[in-house]
Order: structure tokens, then C-alpha cells, then sequence
């Protein structure tokens, strides 16, 4: 399974790409790089990536959970509640394809401002007791 790191700011999540047509489409374009966007708990970028949106496309979503918002060409990270959630959901703004899941927790995105710089490359860490380690 193919790993990525996202930087946003100063804060890097360490994620898993899932083999769909969404994960296959971002995985083509590695490495690049985009502005945060918020959201109430969500940060959201653009991509470089075309895709349509799936069969199993949802707007409610698991923290953790990367997805990509076929309308607007993003990339959506909910952590928290959003302005159009119920309760304590992750309510995102449309449906979205789900596309990676991250390892780090994502409540480290509370630390992210608007206009943070975004990138996204591949690595070769790997999470192991509770820690991460460089499998270069």
C-alpha cells in the first residue's frame, strides 16, 4: 500500500492511499503542492487531479478519512464538526470520494491557519508502536 505524507504548516499526517480510481488519480500526480483552506473542523486544498465521483461517494465521514470533492477538485480532511454538521458528526460539504486514511491522528489539524502551505509526496515511513520510522 502506497503511503503519503501531507504537510500542512508544521503539522504532517502520514496516510494510506487506497487502490480506487480517486487514490490512483492523486497517487499520479505526487508531488505537489496547494494552499489550506477551513472549514470548521475540515481543511480542504486544491489538486491537481480529475476524478468522477464514485459509487460509494459520502458526505458523512470518519476522522481520518481522506476525500477528495469531485465539484470543486479538493482535497478534504474532516477532524471535527463542520458549520452543516448534525451533532458531532463530520458533515463535508457535498458527497466525496474516499481515498486514503490517515495513521497520524487528525485532531492535529486544530493547529492548521487558513493559508497554510500544503504538500503532498510520497514516504517510506511506516507506523510501529505507536511510532513512526523511516523505512528508507
Amino acid at each position: 500500500m502506497n503511503k503519503i505524507r501531507i504537510r500542512v504548516g508544521t503539522t504532517d499526517l502520514i496516510s494510506n492511499v487506497v487502490d480506487t480510481p480517486t487514490g490512483r488519480a492523486i497517487l499520479e500526480k505526487i508531488p505537489f503542492t496547494s494552499t489550506a483552506q477551513t472549514w470548521g473542523d475540515e481543511i480542504y486544498f486544491s489538486a491537481p487531479v480529475v476524478s468522477s465521483k464514485e459509487d460509494n461517494a459520502r458526505d458523512v465521514v470518519e476522522a481520518g478519512e481522506l476525500a477528495f470533492w469531485v465539484e470543486g477538485n479538493c482535497i478534504a480532511i474532516g477532524f471535527g464538526p463542520t458549520p452543516i454538521s448534525k451533532g458531532s458528526e463530520i458533515r463535508l460539504a457535498a458527497e466525496t470520494n474516499i481515498w486514503g486514511q490517515s495513521l497520524t491522528d487528525v485532531c492535529i489539524l486544530s493547529q492548521v491557519l487558513q493559508g497554510d502551505p500544503v504538500s503532498i509526496a510520497l514516504t517510506y515511513m511506516s507506523y510501529h508502536a505507536g511510532q513512526f520510522e523511516n523505512q528508507e
